[in-house]
């Protein structure tokens, strides 16, 4: 039965209160009384959805946290946004005390790593779910805001992901019903670090974060001009998506639900190319995937999956 009356609520302020001095800001009973920078706050949210299944089965709430870490940092990472702050949402299908706050402290360690205060949060029971979920509410703040764009002419420089990261796990769960893959466990990888560090030595215009959405998400980053991605590159789907593309999912669904190995995409000069490319070296496998041309907004992919073309 749900004791309503959260007997751990203490402990686990006392946790977060650990969170609550780092190199960017101070906190006073979860409020912000000194910010150590300037810059203008970008807000996100984020979580790890219906792959909290999968982490609720075998309990890896290490990773669960992670993940939903990951994928509120790279969006971050995108619009150059350095995080500071958060607030949480942990849900769970029953009361245990025992989990609630693993998953508390697991989430108190990634922050302090990350000089990342916790706010506050919330604890919920929720008996009608399968899983857990991780929702969370990030702050950063941008020093000098730049218009996140495509320009005509960029080349584009795809990012290998290591998986699956956060979505299409309602798909997942439809095409795999009871078998379970260790991939579908395999935390976000996340990309923030090595952006802000590459992003001081080169220009970067346009960056994006292929998740919900997947490469329909770059249209937003058009202004007009058409996106093409070519098929002969270095960075190919992991195995599990042939495995999907295998069940009959389509080459357009692929490409509308899954980041099909290609986890972040940023467009650059081409004269850039190279030191890009360099820089990059032994962190992150990286290759050029496409450009961007005069058009009028549409994304053109060749699939990897066929030899099909699929256009949005």
């Amino acid at each position: 039965m749900y004791d309503t009356t959260k007997p751990y609520k203490k402990e686990i302020i006392e946790l977060i209160k650990t969170t609550w001095n780092t190199r960017y800001a101070n906190v006073e009973n979860g409020i912000v009384v000194n910010r150590k920078f300037r810059g203008k706050d970008f807000h996100h949210v984020d979580g790890i959805g219906t792959k909290g299944v999968y982490y609720w089965q075998k309990k890896l709430f290490d990773s669960a946290v992670m993940d939903a870490l990951a994928m509120n940092l790279n969006d971050l990472a995108a619009e150059r946004a350095i995080p500071y702050a958060l607030t949480d949402h942990i849900m769970i299908p029953k009361d245990n005390k025992g989990y609630i706050l693993e998953i508390v402290k697991s989430l108190v360690n990634e922050c302090k790593e990350r000089d990342i205060v916790i706010l506050n949060g919330e604890t919920a029971i929720h008996n009608n779910m399968d899983g857990l979920e991780i929702s969370v509410n990030m702050v950063g703040f941008v020093k000098k805001p730049k218009p996140n764009k495509f320009n005509l002419g960029d080349i584009l420089i795809g990012i290998e992901s290591n998986g699956l990261h956060s979505n299409g796990f309602s798909k997942i769960r439809k095409l795999f019903k009871d078998k379970f893959r260790m991939e579908f466990i395999t935390p976000t990888r996340d990309y923030i670090d090595k952006i802000f560090e590459i992003d001081k030595k080169i220009n970067i215009n346009g960056m994006c974060h292929i998740t919900g959405g997947a490469y329909i998400k770059l249209q937003d980053l058009l202004y007009n001009n058409n996106l093409q991605i070519r098929k002969n590159h270095i960075l190919k789907p992991q195995d599990i998506y042939y495995e999907i593309y295998e069940k009959g999912v389509s080459d357009y669904e692929m490409y509308k639900t899954f980041n099909c190995g290609i986890g972040f995409i940023l467009g650059i000069n081409k004269k850039d190319e190279n030191k890009f490319i360099d820089e990059m070296a032994g962190r992150f496998k990286c290759d050029v995937i496409g450009k961007i041309t005069k058009g009028n907004g549409k994304i053109k992919i060749e699939s990897q999956f066929s030899k099909r073309k699929i256009e949005f």
